[in-house]
């Protein structure tokens, strides 16, 4: 895109396209995963699947987990098959079919509704931000400014979601709500189509298509796979294949993770790396170690306390009750209240010479994330006597898990960009992706352990979660001080 082109707050107006339409995806992704748990473990008398809070939580463990790691298909089918602009098209179409299968009041279409909603994420997500990138030439200085815009997008988006679908929820229905979220994305898919002009040049093209002989065969490789899916999925409803989630997701983890160190490790010893790429893979090693930890511990917002919400928390004000999902809008709000300070923030020790590692950011964010839980401990104290808490623990929990989001998240991302040996960081980044499907499967196992019918085992949980969490912050912040030297190894330039 032109660097004239200055249509949207001084940014390309392309920039606004992506906006709104991840804004109203997010809406809905947002909105529908906050009631998941819930529904899944409302009992039948309220509308709900009546489910164990073991089976829930793994099922949406797995299903956060499985929504990061198609993201890594779904940018290969932009790469070679569709462009961006395609891909994004059809997988907002499909995750608004998956939202609207949800809101059919049936118990049988609601794993089908998952399953439309991670495929289409899978596709939209990575391909609007690799696009967002894209609206600038390499030596475009707004492209850092004009990826926090679209941040704020994410966190509006999520916000919106929060507030329309709680609410739904709680006054009109559990489908209703699920029928907001399609709504959402909807008007999302609109207002991409409306706008596509802006974002003329970008995306519309596979950057390494496939000839038209192999596409044939990858499309058909790619129908088989999905039929597949259909038949597990149609043999599982029919009772024929017995699915225990928790013990899936336990394979799923183990999978995932075998997985990350065998690409890894295939990177290390058959990259052909000098040493100081090597000794950067190393620092970087450690910043993937502090995400896979750091999401486990996070992801239990929308599982063990979104529950806590429900069932330990007071939430009546006057004669209004607070929505149970309102709660996990406090995230988003503290991380578009707080995102310019901490911006200032790494720019003032810069210029005060003061520039921690990556591995020294990351071990603090994941010792202040910890230390939320610190906070969930006290307040389950007081639920295992048979108290309801006030909502400020829960809120406190939200502002030192976001503090530690901002410290670990972006600086985690950054990593990845600069300690990756170049030939490699597009693998780099899938790689480092798998430690969002890692944390968010061992979240929903870490949650299933949340019985509602033995309160008094709550507080050790909580406890059990902070104290590994702070350990292994603080062994990640002890390697610092020698992976500091890694990460500032020199860089080949022919690479």
């Amino acid at each position: 895109m032109s660097a004239q082109d200055t249509g949207f707050f001084g940014h390309p107006k392309g920039l606004s396209t992506l906006f709104f339409t991840e804004m109203w995806e997010r809406m809905s992704y947002y909105g529908m995963r906050a009631l998941l748990v819930l529904f899944m473990t409302a009992s039948l008398q309220d509308q709900g699947l009546g489910f164990t809070v073991a089976s829930a939580a793994a099922i949406y463990g797995l299903y956060t987990g499985a929504v990061y790691f198609l993201g890594l298909p779904g940018g290969w089918v932009a790469d070679r098959l569709l462009g961006g602009q395609r891909t994004v098209w059809y997988g907002g179409i499909i995750i608004m079919c998956g939202h609207i299968i949800l809101a059919i009041p049936s118990t049988h279409s609601f794993f089908i509704g998952l399953i439309f909603v991670a495929f289409g994420t899978g596709l939209l997500k990575p391909n609007i931000s690799a696009m967002v990138g894209q609206l600038y030439s390499s030596e475009d200085e707004r492209r850092d400014s004009g990826y926090a815009i679209y941040y704020m997008g994410i966190n509006i988006g999520s916000v919106i979601g929060y507030y329309v679908c709680g609410y739904f929820m709680e006054n009109v229905g559990w489908h209703y709500a699920f029928g907001a979220a399609a709504v959402g994305m909807a008007v999302g898919l609109i207002q991409y189509r409306k706008t596509l002009g802006n974002i003329a040049g970008v995306g519309e093209a596979p950057t390494n298509p496939f000839s038209p002989a192999q596409a044939k065969k990858v499309w058909a490789l790619i129908a088989l796979i999905m039929a597949g899916v259909a038949g597990i999925t149609a043999l599982t409803y029919a009772g024929i294949i017995v699915i225990n989630p928790v013990i899936l997701a336990q394979y799923v983890a183990v999978a995932f993770t075998v997985i990350f160190f065998i690409y890894y490790a295939l990177i290390y010893f058959k990259g052909n790396l000098c040493e100081d790429e090597k000794k950067k893979m190393w620092a970087l090693f450690f910043v993937c170690v502090a995400s896979a930890c750091f999401w486990s511990g996070f992801e239990q917002a929308g599982s063990s306390l979104n529950l806590f919400a429900r069932d330990y928390t007071d939430r009546l004000i006057g004669s209004f009750t607070i929505p149970t999902a309102w709660f996990q809008s406090a995230n988003a709000i503290f991380i578009i209240v707080l995102s310019p300070f901490f911006a200032a923030l790494w720019i003032n020790l810069s210029k005060r010479l003061l520039t921690p590692s990556y591995n020294l950011k990351c071990a603090v964010g994941l010792v202040i994330m910890a230390s939320g839980f610190l906070v969930m401990f006290m307040a389950s104290q007081y639920a295992a006597q048979g108290l309801k808490v006030a909502p400020y623990w829960l809120i406190t929990t939200y502002f030192l898990h976001t503090v530690g989001e901002l410290c670990l998240s972006p600086v985690a991302l950054s990593a990845v960009s600069k300690l990756s040996p170049k030939r490699f960081a597009g693998q780099m980044m899938g790689v480092f992706v798998l430690t969002y499907s890692i944390g968010n499967i061992i979240s929903g196992l870490l949650a299933g352990h949340f019985d509602p019918n033995k309160v008094e085992e709550m507080p050790n949980l909580y406890l059990q979660i902070s104290l590994f969490c702070i350990g292994v912050g603080i062994i990640i912040g002890l390697l610092s001080i020698k992976s500091k030297k890694w990460e500032q190894a020199t860089q080949p330039a022919n690479t």
